[in-house]
């Protein structure tokens, strides 16, 4: 009998020995994700990003691809209004792709380094790392890690990352302001690495198109059944609304006139901030708008809609700007200017006092908002 005990004792001490020796801590973890973030080649991944910063949560569909060394693409979707975005990177630069619209906007080539984002798992891993006051837990097959955010702006102050334990890939996040509220939450339903993608998944062209025929200017297609060329889509630095020839686009490429769409006011404004007036400008067939605000801060917005479809608009020294439901371009220092364009509505809020963030904040408060 007492050597049947002591055999169960030596078994029962050799298992928690075992089961000792695969539990992982903190260091180790942050080891492994070394040693991963060193090896990395490439990924994909699919998700849902809800952004909880307006009046209602906004949901986009997003989809995530990278390839070593520097090869980015994005695909930003509302499913509810079927709107897509795409920003992409490659050898030629940092661009943002709106096929529907056939629009395409070139920024600084520095993107994403200068700029987190919250669906790519070099800025999780990288937040993780750096933040030496990390707090660890576990969450059922997950590694959870509180942390610093880096997301260049002030109200994003934490966020948690949730990791699978088998291969440290990425949940959940959510990232959380001054007063511990979370504001955007990604939830990934795939993500691989090593993925294997196509030659030309990274470039322009493809992206544009999709190939798909429907998306390229007139469904046309050159003498040698190939849609256009880049130079067709994109043209030179400055040119907006012209053709590779520097034409005026012809009338198969205006969109049918919609007539006015209203004052979108946001529903959103920095404490001390009100209304000071509001009037139509002169009608150049895009029916502009104006707002201007004043108070603890002064800034106008502008709103217009497009009749000439933007086949391509490169600008050198353009700022990204990441709104969340999409891409918006920052320019001018003194004097700021941001720019996006949303459900055929052009967007241009100028400002020489508002903060970055708090432009982001307005802009996001105009999704969904009716016309006055």
């Amino acid at each position: 009998m007492r050597r049947i005990t002591w055999m169960l004792a030596i078994v029962m001490s050799v298992a928690i020995l075992v089961a000792g020796c695969g539990k992982k801590d903190a260091t180790d973890v942050v080891h492994d994700l070394d040693q991963v973030m060193s090896k990395l080649e490439s990924y994909a991944g699919i998700g849902t990003m809800t952004l909880h910063s307006g009046t209602q949560p906004l949901q986009y569909r997003v989809e995530v691809w990278y390839q070593d060394p520097t090869y980015y693409r994005i695909e930003l979707t509302n499913e509810k209004k079927d709107i897509k975005q795409i920003v992409l990177r490659n050898e030629e630069g940092v661009f943002v792709l709106t096929p529907s619209l056939k629009k395409i906007f070139r920024f600084q080539s520095e993107w994403p380094d200068n700029q987190g984002q919250v669906y790519l798992y070099q800025t999780l891993v990288r937040s993780i790392l750096s933040d030496e006051g990390r707090q660890f837990t576990e969450d059922g097959d997950s590694y959870v890690f509180d942390v610093a955010a880096d997301y260049q702006t002030d109200s994003l102050v934490r966020q948690k990352i949730w990791l699978h334990k088998s291969d440290y890939t990425p949940k959940q996040v959510q990232v959380t302001d001054s007063e511990a509220q979370v504001v955007v939450e990604m939830k990934f339903n795939q993500f691989e690495f090593g993925k294997k993608f196509d030659k030309d998944s990274f470039d322009m062209q493809r992206n544009m198109t999709g190939m798909n025929h429907a998306m390229i200017p007139n469904g046309e297609l050159d003498e040698n059944g190939q849609p256009p060329s880049q130079e067709t889509l994109a043209p030179p630095d400055g040119a907006e609304g012209t053709d590779a020839a520097g034409e005026q686009l012809d009338s198969a490429n205006v969109e049918e006139d919609m007539g006015p769409f209203g004052f979108i006011e946001p529903s959103y404004l920095p404490e001390g901030v009100a209304k000071l007036d509001e009037k139509e400008l002169p009608n150049n067939g895009d029916h502009p708008v104006m707002m201007r605000y004043t108070g603890t801060y002064s800034f106008t917005l502008i709103e217009s809609r497009p009749k000439d479809m933007e086949v391509g608009l490169q600008v050198g020294e353009s700022k990204a700007v990441d709104l969340g439901f999409t891409y918006g371009q920052m320019t001018g220092e003194e004097q700021k200017t941001l720019t996006w364009t949303y459900e055929g509505v052009k967007y241009r809020m100028l400002s020489g006092d508002l903060p970055e963030q708090e432009m982001v904040k307005i802009a996001q408060s105009l999704v969904d908002q009716p016309g006055k």
